[in-house]
């Protein structure tokens, strides 16, 4: 465990410079949904650092084909890449650069404020006589979305100097990954008029995906002695601010920067579109820009906050969870969505991954609106299209959903994943499952998701094969959700999945229009078909240990629990080969039991503590999808000791750094099984049934905890005490459901005792 910042319930707040500055980078990372950062300092930093700039949804695909090309792989490998760094902001003491990678700097402290969405930076830098103390305050608006703003002041404590600000934009930036020092961007214009200014486009490439064309633009404003333009430079404009400074006296020099893309804006519109967002920023100030800010957040917070009363780790680390998924994705655009770095780091290629069905989807159910959490379900449905052609690759029919994509297409460059961890499908059904049980609302299930369900089915009735001698279905050639073992046979969540689909397809079928289904142009030849398969799916069982088997082989590995390794040898990925991995009996996250969790209703408490006990001993948890699945299923089933275990590394992954892999960026994805561990698990709601349970109780560690539900076009507040639950109805009409399995009618607030 390396925990880099102290404890508030509130705030990240360090005072070291240069201990692990890339991890400190990643934890003081901000955004908006629409663009984002990691925490690098404004004046710039010669010691080592990862500069990261990233706008949502602009990418550029990076040649994959190798010598032993497949017929089916994907062209390319898709992937965010840096943008213009718009922070810069130069700094020089008479003539001297400021750099605390070399320079003397006393009392710093950085300070991410999680319920305002502002990063805060301050120190004292000193040399011979000179005390200079440096101030920085740095946000992206969650109220208008192309914005950012970063304000720099000084105040002489000690001397006399000259002081000279640079501010600028660099659009001189290369990623960190497979690319290393590739240039991604041309210059089409810079200029200063209307206000300093860079347009670039990203450079031809061959496989025809769109190019993109973003301008950053900025205007500052300060009192300074004198102002001029910066020296010309390619893919670089700035201005020089001059300052005399003594003893007492203080600068501030504001900084707003606009970025419009060609997502949103024609290209030669771009600099007009930005001229006009900095012109209403400035005429506003900063203070009212802030405040525009901070009432969002305050929004943002107000129905998703969870309050935890004894234990100051655990409430930091689920705010810190909530904080960074609203900055990475809160639904304003259906094109959008949510990458497991977000805007923290360029590994996984900032895509999409079947994470959000598995992971965001069910949280954000609860704590956002339907305007939010329905577009992750539009973006897949705009998607199918894409999903048939993925599907038409592998020459096979129905929809192939991706396992990481920006467009539908597939764009991920490793074999065992492209090809074979098709069980994506089944999280993208099950996320229109979990919408539909949810809200009680089936319109989008019979209108759209339909149209979804039967192109996995599609594919599902395709790629089985029928075994003659065991006169059952079989799909072989596939990575289950543990990715440390590849081209196994009979996953036993991925045929339970596809039989679930098929299922759930052909229930829903039975709702539809006659008009709907001649659309779908389903016949009862197809049906049936799909019936007799899901009938008779191979679902791999020993019935000697009464467990599901992972797969066909699984047991016959060397069998022995994680706890016999040595520690020197965790994390497995770090130290050990490939080959090595793959032949281990390790889980990397949860395969079976993530088949309990997604389909809890389905199985017996004995069924899941069966396989529970038998798996999670296996498991080094070296996925940051694992540790939330294990928790609520821990929690279900009286392992509190072992639910909070897992709570406190999902909730702080990243903060304490548990994987050892967190300078690369944050988990962004698997950031809501904090949130996921508590509610389901501890809280123990269910809604897989179509009605709303709990059972609730509160862990040891803790004296109480509160959080909010969206649930049906209402807002429940819901508090849990050592021996009594409140449930209060915020808004709306009363409620049904249950707790520990008895009924409750909620009108206004009602108190249970926890059995």
């Amino acid at each position: 465990m390396e925990r880099l910042f102290g404890i508030d319930p509130w705030k990240l707040t360090s005072d070291t410079v240069g201990e692990n500055k890339r991890l400190q980078e990643s934890l003081t990372s901000i955004g908006n949904g629409y663009m984002g950062l990691r925490g690098n300092y404004e004046e710039g930093y010669s010691g080592d650092s990862h500069i990261g700039t990233y706008i949502a949804g602009v990418w550029f695909p990076d040649k994959t084909k190798v010598g032993w090309w497949k017929i089916g792989y994907p062209d390319y490998f898709g992937k965010v890449i840096n943008a213009t760094n718009f922070i810069p902001v130069d700094i020089y003491v008479d003539e001297h650069k400021v750099d605390l990678a070399v320079d003397t700097a006393q009392q710093f402290k950085v300070e991410l404020d999680m319920k305002e969405g502002v990063l805060r930076r301050s120190f004292v830098w000193k040399k011979e006589q000179l005390e200079i103390l440096f101030h920085f305050t740095r946000f992206v608006s969650a109220h208008t979305k192309e914005l950012a703003v970063v304000k720099v002041e000084a105040e002489m404590l000690s001397g006399a100097a000259e002081i000279t600000l640079i501010p600028h934009l660099d659009g001189n930036v290369t990623n960190e990954d497979s690319n290393y020092e590739e240039q991604f961007w041309i210059e089409l214009e810079k200029g200063h008029q209307p206000l300093p200014f860079l347009k670039t486009k990203t450079k031809e490439n061959p496989f025809g995906t769109e190019r993109f064309t973003v301008t950053t633009m900025m205007s500052n404003e300060s009192e300074a002695e004198s102002k001029d333009p910066e020296k010309e430079q390619s893919m670089y404009v700035g201005e020089r601010f001059f300052y005399k400074l003594e003893t007492g006296h203080q600068l501030e020099l504001t900084k707003f920067i606009a970025v419009v893309t060609s997502r949103d804006v024609e290209a030669e519109k771009q600099v007009q579109q930005a001229e006009q967002i900095l012109e209403r920023a400035s005429d506003k100030g900063f203070q009212k820009v802030l405040e525009e800010h901070l009432t969002e957040w305050s929004t943002r917070w107000n129905n998703a906050d969870v309050q935890i009363d004894g234990d100051d780790a655990s409430q930091q680390g689920i705010r810190f969870n909530i904080f960074q998924l609203f900055s990475t994705y809160y639904g304003e655009d259906p094109r959008l969505n949510v990458g497991p770095k977000g805007f923290t780091g360029e590994k996984y290629g900032g895509a999409t991954y079947w994470d959000t069905e598995a992971c965001i989807l069910p949280m954000y159910l609860s704590v956002t609106n339907e305007e939010t959490f329905r577009q992750l379900l539009v973006y897949r449905h705009n998607q199918l299209e894409q999903a048939y052609e993925n599907a038409a690759k592998q020459g096979l029919k129905g929809a192939l959903y991706p396992m990481v994509t920006f467009t539908g297409i597939e764009c991920h460059n490793e074999w065992e994943i492209t090809f074979e961890e098709i069980h994506r499908n089944g999280a993208i059904a099950h996320g229109i499952f979990n919408y539909t049980t949810y809200t009680g609302n089936e319109d989008y299930l019979l209108n759209q998701g339909v149209d979804v369900l039967v192109g996995i089915s599609r594919f599902w009735a395709d790629r089985v094969h029928y075994s003659a001698r065991n006169e059952q279905y079989m799909i072989h050639g596939v990575t289950g959700p543990n990715e440390y073992e590849n081209n196994v046979s009979n996953n036993w969540y991925t045929n339970t999945m596809a039989k679930w689909c098929l299922n759930y397809t052909l229930e829903t079928l039975t709702k539809v229009s006659s008009e709907k289904l001649q659309e779908l142009s389903i016949n009862e030849t197809e049906q049936k078909q799909w019936k007799e398969i899901a009938e008779k799916m191979y679902l791999p069982k020993d019935e000697a240990l009464d467990i599901f088997v992972q797969h066909d082989s699984f047991l016959d590995k060397d069998l022995r629990p994680v706890d016999t390794l040595d520690p020197s040898e965790r994390p497995i990925n770090q130290n050990w080969s490939w080959d090595k991995i793959l032949r281990s009996p390790f889980i990397k996250q949860a395969d079976v039991l993530q088949g309990l969790y997604f389909l809890n209703h389905n199985y017996s408490q004995a069924e899941k503590e069966q396989n529970f006990n038998f798996y999670e001993p296996l498991t080094v948890h070296e996925s940051s999808l694992s540790p939330l699945v294990h928790s609520i299923l821990a929690s279900e089933l009286g392992k509190k000791e072992k639910a909070f275990e897992m709570y406190e590394r999902t909730a702080r992954l990243d903060l304490d750094n548990y994987n050892n892999d967190t300078e690369d960026g944050l988990h962004i994805t698997s950031m809501s099984g904090g949130w996921l561990s508590i509610v389901q698990g501890f809280a123990g709601m269910r809604t897989q049934t179509g009605s709303l349970s709990f059972a609730p109780y509160c862990p040891e560690q803790w004296n109480e905890y509160a959080f909010k539900l969206n649930y049906q076009e209402r807002l429940l507040s819901v508090t849990v005490e050592k021996t009594v639950v409140t449930f209060r109805l915020e808004t709306g009409e009363a409620l049904n459901f249950e707790v520990f399995g008895k009924p409750v009618t909620l009108e206004d607030s009602v108190k249970i005792e926890i059995q």
